[in-house]
């Protein structure tokens, strides 16, 4: 994935064939595993083309080696190749994103005021008067409203 960088969880050696049960070559590559999703099961790069002795040819999409026979040529198709490069992309984004909001998420967390701990009393913005809860008990609890209430 551009710009990512991971450890590999560890490694597999696999059989890879190219071409045709008449003209194939047939080498056992050893592929990082790593521990993320991406477009592509695997991807060939440098040690699969000097094992196969393979030439690739990124504007033409095609990869050729030299057969048993005859040249082995692998082809692409353009689309497919732009879709997964634009899936690989957004993958990414994406990854980036949650990655930032995670950071973010951590440092407001670490911003969150206790909620036993009090800062100070409460002070009403504006007037308010006392209203006796039991008007037979006036002095036993009371409520504080807004001195600017209608009495309706």
């Amino acid at each position: 994935m551009p710009g990512k960088r991971t450890r590999p969880l560890g490694r597999i050696d696999l059989p890879v064939c190219f071409g045709t049960p008449s003209n194939y070559r047939k080498e056992v590559l050893t592929f990082k595993v790593v521990g993320f999703g991406g477009t592509y099961h695997a991807i060939l790069g440098r040690p699969c083309y000097a094992k196969f002795m393979a030439v690739p040819n990124y504007t033409y999409l095609k990869l050729k080696m030299l057969g048993p026979s005859a040249i082995i040529t692998i082809d692409s198709m353009y689309e497919h190749v732009y879709d997964r490069n634009v899936e690989c992309i957004e993958y990414v984004e994406a990854l980036t994103e949650a990655e930032t909001l995670i950071a973010h998420l951590d440092q407001l967390s670490g911003k969150v005021p206790d909620s036993k701990h009090r800062t100070g009393a409460f002070e009403p913005a504006e007037a308010i008067k006392l209203v006796s809860v039991d008007p037979a008990c006036p002095d036993d609890q009371v409520l504080r409203i807004s001195a600017t209430l209608d009495i309706k």
